[in-house]
């Protein structure tokens, strides 16, 4: 349209109308084929520098002349390099050597072997009936720790160099997993990690479990340590150190435990926690603690061999299966850990005279009683007093074999359980028929595990709250005893949850066979996964 500044003349009339600035800029714009291009750069070349349609004609002189400037110049470079190497000769090769005749290296003089004859020396006459004393000063003592434990002031975290074998072999996860599929029972480990994060919920600020802190607290432990969980652990890391410094803090300088029950069942579980985790760990106060410990139950032990409440010691005439039990769990683990104890050895050769004491038959079957002979079939705590001859090597006897067949007739049933206490016996027999092993076990493994993951109380990730190590919400898990009672002191949900949680730990906990095994030993030279907390007391 005419007089409208945004109209540029056709091609053909270009060599008539003169373009002014606006329509030249404008033009820049405008889509042009090569031929129509070419037409106005010349027509613009031709005009007024000052002109827009000049200086539109330059613009595009540059655009064009770059790309063929990019494609000319380096192949202009690379004919100027022929030619001067062609015209170039070859590289002289020609190189000065100038040959030197070798230098005769002197003459040595011969070299004499000068031998002289040791000195003699005089006669000495020892009298070995003399006593020497060497004056050679005594180390001083340690002056970094206290006589009896006090409050931890400081935890350290360093390598460890333990590697456990064993009996705490198949905790490691490898082991761990394949121990549960010789089994057949990979589905148990789902509701294990569902009760340790329901457990961890529980947990005080102060590191323990209610109601009796430091028995539970020393169960808890029991049963993160059984699942391979240390103060290294990525997920119950920080769960564990804190039970274990609670547990240590309650240990008073006589080696009882702050805090007991009434029977003082929390001596020997806590000394057999403490035992458990010295052997996993290696730390050395722990070890001291552990020692502490076990002291009190080895002065305890009866006059029969086995053990009464409260540990009232040799004068005692009175022997329980159940509170023997504990002990003799302790005492197998402090050997296992390779504590140092005067009389280790000896208490648990004489807790075989007590264990058996309780036995009895009835009805052609044996069993334990519960503070005298049994003979209930299985019944109650038949189990109990197999383990413990199992953990004291008793297994030829006729005791141990007449308390194996009684546990055949026991049954691991939640809908109608048998005695007032069926966790808390189901806890003992699962351990004692696992240890026997062959058909008494694969029966029970048959019953037991399905039917225990399949009564656990579950927490739906979404309601649980419970937010693991990685940010990823879990579910949780617990068990409430099938029966209207227990033998859990008051300790209810949290302790029938530890000891079912320590059932279907029993794959991998111990040897899937029993055998007595040397105390763990600390290879300096090789070192695994796990950390190693310093606790200074």
């Amino acid at each position: 349209m005419a007089g409208d500044p945004n109209t540029v003349p056709p091609v053909e009339e270009a060599t008539q109308v003169e373009l002014n600035p606006e329509q030249a800029l404008l033009g820049l714009f405008n889509n042009l084929t090569l031929r129509e291009k070419f037409a106005k750069i010349r027509f613009g070349l031709k005009q007024p520098k000052d002109s827009g349609a000049y200086k539109w004609a330059m613009i595009e002189c540059q655009r064009l002349a770059s790309p063929v400037a990019a494609v000319v110049v380096p192949v202009i470079a690379m004919l100027i390099l022929a030619v001067f190497g062609a015209m170039s000769g070859p590289a002289s090769r020609n190189i000065q050597v100038q040959i030197k005749e070798p230098e005769k290296a002197p003459e040595l003089e011969e070299i004499k072997e000068i031998v002289e004859p040791p000195p003699e020396l005089p006669d000495v006459e020892v009298d070995f009936n003399q006593d020497v004393v060497a004056d050679v000063p005594s180390p001083a003592p340690p002056t970094d720790f206290s006589p009896q434990p006090v409050e931890i002031d400081a935890v350290a975290i360093t390598k460890s160099p333990v590697v456990l074998r064993g009996i705490y072999a198949n905790r490691n996860p490898g082991s761990r997993g394949t121990a549960l599929a010789v089994h057949g029972a990979g589905f148990t480990d789902v509701a294990v990690m569902r009760a340790l994060r329901w457990l961890k919920t529980q947990q005080e600020s102060d590191g323990s479990w209610p109601q009796t802190r430091p028995a539970m607290t020393a169960l808890a432990i029991l049963a993160y340590l059984a699942h391979g969980d240390t103060p290294a652990s990525e997920e119950f890391g920080v769960t564990v150190e804190r039970a274990i410094r609670f547990l240590v803090d309650s240990l008073q300088g006589d080696g009882h435990f702050k805090g007991r029950d009434g029977h003082d069942y929390t001596q020997p579980i806590g000394a057999y926690a403490l035992s458990e985790a010295y052997g996993m760990t290696k730390v050395p106060d722990l070890k001291y603690a552990a020692e502490k410990a076990i002291e009190v139950v080895i002065k305890g032990q009866n006059g029969i061999g086995g053990f009464n409440y409260n540990l009232t010691g040799p004068a005692e005439t009175r022997n329980d299966t159940t509170y023997t039990s504990w002990c003799v769990q302790a005492l197998k683990a402090a050997k296992m850990a390779g504590l140092d104890n005067p009389g280790l050895e000896a208490c648990m050769q004489k807790a075989i005279g007590g264990v058996r004491a309780n036995y009895g038959e009835k009805d052609g079957y044996g069993g334990f009683g519960y503070t005298g002979p049994g003979g209930s079939g299985g019944k109650g705590l038949s189990g109990a007093g197999v383990l413990c001859l199992q953990f004291l090597g008793d297994t030829k006897s006729k005791e141990y074999n007449g308390g194996i067949a009684g546990l055949e007739n026991m049954t691991f049933d939640w809908a109608n359980p048998e005695g007032g206490s069926p966790v808390y016996y189901w806890y003992y027999v699962t351990q004692a028929r696992f240890q026997h092993g062959g058909d008494s076990w694969n029966g029970w493994n048959k019953q037991f595990s399905p039917t225990l993951v399949k009564n656990q109380q579950v927490i739906a990730k979404e309601q649980s709250g419970y937010v693991d190590h990685k940010g990823v919400p879990r579910a949780t898990g617990y068990w409430d005893s099938p029966a209207k009672s227990e033998h859990t002191g008051g300790n209810g949900r949290i302790m029938d949850t530890i000891l079912c949680t320590l059932m279907l730990e029993v794959y991998y906990r111990y040897l899937p066979t029993f055998k007595t095994v040397e105390p763990e030993k600390v290879d300096i030279n090789k070192a695994d996964d796990n950390l190693n907390i310093s606790i200074r007391i």
